[in-house]
């Protein structure tokens, strides 16, 4: 027996235990293999322009802000997407999105597209193709994110750079769930402004692409 079974009151088998506080959710952390290339092609740009489509996430700001002395323009294009499937409106959406970024033709370095890709019907996914591929300067890079598996909630993912390596994934509410799975050929027309530099299938059902836009 030790000092502390000595000193400490034993408790009866019939004690329940107390029920405590719930601890707290730990957000999963996978590996990226895309981050570190997606840097590596605006490390060359002086002050590059990036544009995020997802919510906002204060500490990949100072991240890229740090990495590249970058300027980011965060476009929450989840927060749309659910706006117009609250309002009934979707069938309007590909036609929003035509019009949804104010960035001139050419104008941005790099491009975070994450996962939104799987959210959209195919209208929409081509509209934002489109307009992605033309605020894209040549030889800038698009990181794009596409599930391999239906997933069995209808939730989103907010990606949170740990390092050039590792990312956090949180889910949070999402109105709608995501769309049919792409297979490569149909992520490859879908982009067909773009050329896949390089493609990885990770273990957590996602694959992540690297476009670059041709000079």
């Amino acid at each position: 027996m030790g000092l502390l079974d000595r000193l400490a009151p034993r408790k009866s088998e019939t004690d329940a235990p107390v029920p405590g506080p719930s601890a707290p959710a730990v957000d999963p952390v996978f590996g990226t293999k895309a981050l570190r290339k997606f840097l590596s092609c605006l490390t060359s740009r002086e002050l590059p322009v990036l544009i995020d489509v997802g919510p906002v996430v204060g500490s990949n700001v100072t991240f890229f802000g740090e990495q590249l002395g970058c300027k980011i323009f965060v476009e929450d294009i989840f927060a749309d997407v659910d706006r117009h499937v609250r309002d009934g409106k979707l069938a309007a959406l590909p036609a929003f999105l035509k019009k949804r970024f104010p960035q001139g033709s050419g104008g941005v370095d790099g491009i975070l597209c994450w996962d939104l890709v799987d959210y959209l019907d195919r209208p929409a996914a081509q509209e934002l193709a489109a307009e992605l591929t033309r605020v894209l300067r040549p030889e800038g890079a698009l990181l794009g994110f596409f599930g391999t598996a239906q997933p069995r909630d209808t939730r989103y993912t907010k990606f949170i750079i740990v390092d050039e390596m590792n990312l956090k994934h949180r889910s949070y509410p999402a109105a709608r769930g995501r769309q049919a799975i792409l297979l490569n050929r149909d992520i490859i027309r879908l982009f067909a402004g773009l050329r896949v530099t390089d493609s990885f299938l990770l273990q957590n059902n996602l694959r992540e692409i690297l476009f670059r836009k041709p000079a």
